[in-house]
């Protein structure tokens, strides 16, 4: 029996990684589900200090991969990628596409996509996003962020990105239900007091401008470089103007969000 259409359910695995149904279409984001403890070796070399909420085994079929980007474990780790090759499909930016082949399909910013599965249809637009500090992209390589419009509103999953003027137009084109954001303030030895993803005073100033009704922290927890206080993020949300947006996800464990 297909689901209700506008139906949302939303499973946090952990890091960048949701679990969503929406209607009859099952979308997983950034799969990072390797055991833990585990250590990623590089320039900057990550970390992970817990598992996901669920293994790979354990997940439905798949009919889309939302992923931010390939370039790093957080984000996409060796049982991530055994995933990605068993999804219906795969959006994701151009350069990833080309490296991962098969399925996947690079957009670059405002492009979109329509997806169906069973009686659902989504409309998935690619979103700008900078993965750390203006002149570091190349270090830190392409990232995009998503918007999914479906029957009953629309999310937007931020991917790793740092606040920065080109996010302020996702406000103006469209009304967000739901807003996914990557924070945990990313820092690495290396780098200094560079951050490499949203603190949570940006995740709130960014909710501000999208005009989010709902924002669901992702990105804050697991891993080493992740050490902003989740704490923060309730302080950062507490703010008058905030007051009742923010919503945190049980991990592993399906939850209905909010739609219009």
């Amino acid at each position: 029996m297909s689901a209700r259409l506008g139906t949302v359910t939303a499973t946090y695995l952990g890091t960048a990684t949701v679990l969503l149904r929406i209607g009859d279409l099952t979308v997983l984001t950034d799969p990072a589900l390797d055991a833990a403890p585990a250590d990623y070796p590089g320039a900057r070399p990550l970390h992970r200090t817990a598992g996901p909420a669920l293994t790979a085994a354990e997940l439905p079929p798949v009919d889309l991969v939302l992923l931010s980007h390939d370039q790093h474990a957080d984000n996409l780790d060796p049982t991530g990628r055994e995933v990605l090759g068993r999804a219906g499909a795969v959006l994701t930016t151009p350069e990833a596409a080309e490296r991962l082949g098969g399925r996947a399909e690079g957009l670059a910013p405002w492009e979109s996509r329509t997806v169906t599965a069973g009686a659902t249809t989504v409309t998935v637009t690619a979103t700008p996003a900078r993965h750390g500090p203006e002149g570091t992209e190349h270090v830190t390589g392409p990232v995009t962020g998503f918007v999914v419009a479906h029957e009953g509103g629309t999310l937007y999953v931020s991917g790793d990105t740092v606040r920065h003027d080109a996010l302020t137009e996702i406000g103006a084109r469209f009304r967000i239900d739901t807003a996914f954001l990557h924070l945990g303030d990313a820092h690495f030895p290396s780098t200094g007091d560079r951050a490499f993803s949203m603190s949570a005073g940006e995740g709130a100033a960014l909710a501000r401008t999208l005009g989010a009704r709902t924002v669901i922290p992702l990105h804050f927890d697991s891993w080493d470089h992740l050490a902003e206080d989740p704490d923060r993020i309730t302080e950062a949300f507490a703010a008058p103007d905030l007051a009742g947006r923010l919503r945190w996800l049980r991990p592993g464990v399906p939850e209905t969000l909010r739609t219009t």
